[in-house]
């Protein structure tokens, strides 16, 4: 199933003054080049040098669109990891960092759309892309909160956009709190008296897979008990449904999906899939939610949007 948020819209400001060149594409500088010519851009630089990436990011047969972080953005980024310079980090951890800023193709922001997009970082060992999300709306942000300050500065072999931030890798909460179609289940998972620290749970190193309701979901969810809000579910219920819809130690895939396959969950529940016309979860009273957006890859696990909340 394909994603159906997948997408990408970039538009900037011009906050920061970066010129692309007027040649002819033969007279162009690549990707590495362009960067080698911006003095703000030279901790980038550095890093696609230590992770050794430069000879990927410079290959004229390739196309690439690049989110590229200013030297304030890394040096924001390594004052809050504590150390002073990109060498103090495991140059593993640099480079699925950067590919996490890099996008197949060369994609204008005349081109793009609201949504995810596929990443060059892949989760572990396997070839699952992971997920960024853009919006834009007021302004155009990756992961909500790093801002696209410059676009379409083009390369000879793609296309640069500059962000203040560097975007850090996500996991499968961070794509939950990103997303504003999640604020009923963030605020499900983040009530106080459930006794169970959820964002330090699905924070670590996993893997998870988490089926997460759409607000509209939980809307009707309320209405179907007859109930105005989620503090009127009581702790120990909310926290079997919450973990009704997370899979432990697995990154399940669409693909690996099969018909009548059951499932078993976080707390012990199960339930099972159904592939008939479309995928779709089956829970232990029946109820069918339909598996709405596949494959949100995080770091830490897989996140698959669905348009009812289940119940054990």
């Amino acid at each position: 199933m394909k994603n159906l948020f997948l997408g990408l819209l970039l538009a900037g400001a011009s906050a920061f003054v970066f010129t692309a060149c007027d040649k002819d594409d033969d007279d162009q500088k690549n990707l590495v080049e362009l960067a080698q010519a911006t003095a703000n851009l030279s901790t980038l630089v550095e890093a696609v040098n230590y992770a050794e990436l430069g000879s990927v990011l410079s290959n004229e047969s390739q196309k690439y669109t690049v989110f590229a972080p200013t030297n304030a953005a890394f040096t924001a980024l390594l004052s809050s990891l504590g150390v002073s310079k990109l060498t103090d980090l495991d140059k593993a951890t640099v480079k699925q960092l950067l590919l996490y800023h890099v996008v197949a193709g060369s994609v204008k922001s005349t081109d793009l759309t609201d949504g995810y997009v596929k990443t060059a970082a892949t989760f572990g060992t396997t070839t699952s892309a992971l997920s960024l999300l853009v919006g834009t709306s007021p302004n155009v942000t990756l992961n909500k909160d790093v801002k696209v300050t410059t676009a379409n500065v083009e390369a000879s072999n793609g296309i640069v956009h500059i962000v203040d931030k560097v975007i850090a890798l996500p996991t499968v909460v961070t794509h939950a709190v990103n997303n504003p179609n999640f604020s009923t289940l963030v605020a499900a998972l983040t009530r106080p008296d459930l006794g169970v620290d959820y964002v330090s749970v699905l924070s670590g190193t996993g893997p998870f897979t988490v089926f997460a309701p759409t607000n509209a979901a939980f809307t009707a969810l309320l209405a179907d008990l007859g109930i105005s809000s989620l503090n009127d579910i009581d702790a120990a219920t909310l926290n079997a449904v919450l973990q009704y819809h997370v899979v432990n130690g697995a990154n399940v895939l669409s693909t690996q999906l099969t018909d009548e396959q059951e499932v078993t969950t976080f707390g012990g529940g199960k339930f099972k899939v159904d592939l008939t016309g479309g995928a779709k979860i089956v829970d232990a009273g029946g109820r069918i939610a339909n598996i709405a957006v596949v494959d949100v890859q995080a770091n830490n696990g897989v996140v698959h949007v669905i348009d009812k909340v289940i119940r054990p």
